[in-house]
């Protein structure tokens, strides 16, 4: 069963000098990851995103389209990027996404549910 984990952090930890070396250990531990889920056998894909403030949000309402600079949510915490994985069960899912580096923020993990056909 695939499920998707979405890392949601709070992008301010990485701004600075400081911000710079936890972006970098962020990271490594994104290898270090991969790096085990290829170890496991385990299928699985992945990307970074660009910081929120790049992001547009189209938004629908009683038949009308508005566009929006930046994520629609009002948070502090956008989505930085995702791993789809592919494993037997959620408690598996979830012992993944404990391993997942993030500084401030938490990882949300939901069942991909498969187009037909």
């Amino acid at each position: 069963m695939q499920f998707m984990l979405m890392i949601n952090e709070d992008e301010s930890v990485y701004a600075g000098p400081e911000g710079a070396a936890l972006m970098e250990a962020t990271l490594a531990g994104h290898m270090k990851l991969a790096e085990d889920l290829a170890a496991a056998n385990i299928w699985f894909s992945g990307e970074r995103l660009k910081p929120a403030a790049t992001a547009t949000t189209i938004r629908w309402a009683d038949g009308a389209e508005t566009l929006h600079d930046g994520p629609f949510a009002e948070t502090h915490e956008e989505l930085g990027g995702f791993y789809i994985i592919d494993v037997a069960s959620l408690d598996e899912a979830l012992a993944w996404a404990r391993r997942i580096p993030v500084p401030k923020g938490g990882i949300e993990v939901r069942p991909v549910w498969p187009m037909e056909g």
